[in-house]
């Protein structure tokens, strides 16, 4: 990186953490595109994060995420919080754009200079995120913000990447959708550490809330205070919520506030060490990529891969043989 780049990553993140909001939205879309700049950056302001409450919102299509969402920063605004929100679109597999359709719902919080809405796009990228949800996040935290709402795409059952993201899970449900069972099935339901029965006012909302708290006792652990993703409540709450009028909301603001206070007296160590993991090995990931289709190893990956493509080679000696080369380079 140049020395004009250095300095101007300085400047952007300074600015940011100072509430300059338009450099806070370069300093993001520096982040999307990882630039250097955005990597300077993010060297510099990681030590300043750790302090938001970071909330996933995962669960099916037309569960009413995105309202609820809104309803949730109505609720923490009224209570004096800053919030931010990551929204995750998908991405055209043709373009790559994305319609980033939640920033329309949100759209009275546009002049609240303590709201921050960044919509993302998921880039191709599978488990409900952006490959650099975590990174933005990281930079809205250091900027100060109490609050930050991950809202995942909305694909299916296969959005638990969120849980290795956030503090708290909260996954969607609506009354009668029928994802109940799809959901405990994939997994979804085993990363919650709240569940939410959204659009409360539609029939059959308490019937499905009962269905969810009667699957949730039946898959507890045996050790209940245990889960993959670390330490969590014996089982998630179970909470019913109408967001188009508020009904609910203050009692799943609440809910947060409890699950974040199992975090900050520790219960929530191994959860941390999980994000902590899935963050460096991200980009770890991306880093063997990049070096393996620089200059000098691009032939010889492609051509190792034409090899595994026709079946010439198996993936696992392919793999092998490519750390092999980046192995020789240290050497």
């Amino acid at each position: 990186m140049t020395a004009d780049a250095g300095a101007k990553a300085a400047a952007l993140a300074d600015a940011a953490v100072a509430g300059d909001r338009l450099a806070l939205a370069r300093l993001l879309t520096a982040v999307e595109n990882r630039s250097p700049i955005a990597e300077a950056a993010l060297r510099s302001l990681f030590p300043m994060a750790g302090r938001a409450h970071l909330v996933g919102i995962t669960g099916p299509p037309g569960s009413g995420k995105s309202t609820l969402v809104a309803a949730l920063i109505a609720e923490a605004r009224r209570a004096g919080r800053t919030v931010a929100v990551i929204a995750v679109d998908p991405s055209s597999p043709i373009t790559g754009g994305a319609l980033l359709g939640d920033r329309v719902r949100m759209q009275a919080y546009a002049d609240d200079g303590d709201v921050f809405i960044r919509s993302m796009a998921s880039r191709g990228h599978a488990g409900g995120l952006a490959p650099t949800s975590a990174a933005a996040a990281a930079v809205l935290d250091a900027a100060g913000f109490d609050l930050i709402l991950i809202e995942t795409v909305g694909t299916g059952q296969s959005e638990v990447e969120v849980a290795a993201a956030a503090d708290t899970t909260v996954v969607v449900e609506a009354p009668e959708m029928g994802d109940e069972v799809q959901a405990i099935k994939a997994g979804l339901l085993e990363v919650a550490d709240v569940v939410v029965v959204n659009k409360g006012d539609k029939p059959g909302a308490q019937r499905t809330a009962s269905q969810l708290r009667a699957m949730l006792v039946a898959t507890a652990p045996r050790d209940a205070g245990a889960s993959s993703s670390g330490p969590r409540p014996k089982r998630p709450e179970v909470l019913i919520t109408t967001a188009a009028t508020g009904d609910g909301i203050p009692e799943l603001l609440a809910a947060l506030d409890r699950h974040r206070g199992l975090d900050r007296v520790g219960e929530s160590t191994a959860a941390r060490h999980t994000r902590a993991e899935a963050h460096v090995w991200a980009i770890l990931a991306e880093r063997l990529r990049e070096r393996l289709h620089d200059d000098a190893h691009a032939t010889a990956t492609m051509a190792l891969l034409d090899e595994v493509a026709d079946h010439r080679t198996d993936p696992y000696t392919a793999a092998d043989l490519l750390l092999g080369a980046l192995r020789s380079d240290d050497a």
